[in-house]
């Protein structure tokens, strides 16, 4: 089969598949948490564990400095993704992170090597110390989402605990043009109290990221799918109870 055969082969199945999944609920009803995570399961075909993703549409306008949305929370159940810790630091700092199971440990020597386009990891931590050296790469790793930040826990002399809990299942959140965050707080193949358990608990710290800024409607459009799936609509109202 030729290679334009194959892609339009994987596209049809693809949009069938998708088709079969939309005829299984209505797109224009808003569902319950734990509603939307049954229908979310029962209509996962595909042969890999796909990801369970939340996108959510914030009342907020990013572009005024007390409106961001900005934060991080350790999902009790884990993402069931495995992350990739990098961590900047020297002596008894980087001998603390490797032996909290950080993937790459470096100083002068991981700057040179991000400098050269080698960014294979998924979360950076670094002591307040090497904040000066991190910003050679600052540029590179800022569009990203890259950069170390105190706020987040992840510019901090206890490296040992901030690598530990990249990799337990916390969960970075922001939001991007338009007021839209999105993350993924699970798998399908986690038990339904499982993944309601991780919504509820992502829930409860955008709300309570809350800013200050913020008027009017705050929860807009909530939307649950997996991977390969349709957005399935959360009743705002029951989202913010949920928290």
């Amino acid at each position: 089969m030729a290679k334009k055969e194959i892609k339009n082969d994987l596209r049809s199945t693809g949009g069938k598949r998708i088709n079969a999944a939309r005829q299984a609920f209505d797109a224009e009803t808003t569902y319950g948490i734990s509603d939307a995570v049954k229908l979310l399961k029962n209509n996962s075909k595909v042969k890999f564990d796909e990801t369970v993703e939340i996108a959510m549409n914030l009342g907020i306008d990013i572009r005024h400095s007390d409106q961001i949305v900005r934060g991080v929370v350790s999902l009790p159940n884990g993402t069931g993704k495995q992350i990739r810790v990098a961590v900047f630091a020297k002596d008894a700092k980087a001998d603390e992170a490797k032996k909290a199971g950080a993937d790459i440990v470096g100083s002068d020597d991981l700057v040179e090597s991000i400098q050269k386009g080698n960014i294979d990891f998924d979360r950076c931590i670094a002591t307040p110390d090497m904040m000066p050296t991190l910003g050679k790469v600052a540029k590179i790793l800022g569009p990203k989402g890259l950069m170390p930040n105190p706020k987040l826990g992840t510019v901090t002399q206890d490296v040992a605990e901030a690598v530990k809990a990249a990799k337990g299942g916390q969960v970075e959140f922001r939001a991007e043009k338009g007021g839209i965050i999105h993350a993924g707080v699970g798998k399908v193949s986690f038990s339904e109290s499982k993944l309601e358990e991780n919504i509820q608990t992502f829930a409860k710290a955008i709300i309570q990221a809350k800013p200050s800024g913020a008027k009017g409607i705050y929860l807009g459009n909530i939307t649950l799918s997996s991977t390969m799936g349709p957005g399935i609509k959360i009743d705002a109202a029951e989202f913010s109870k949920a928290a």
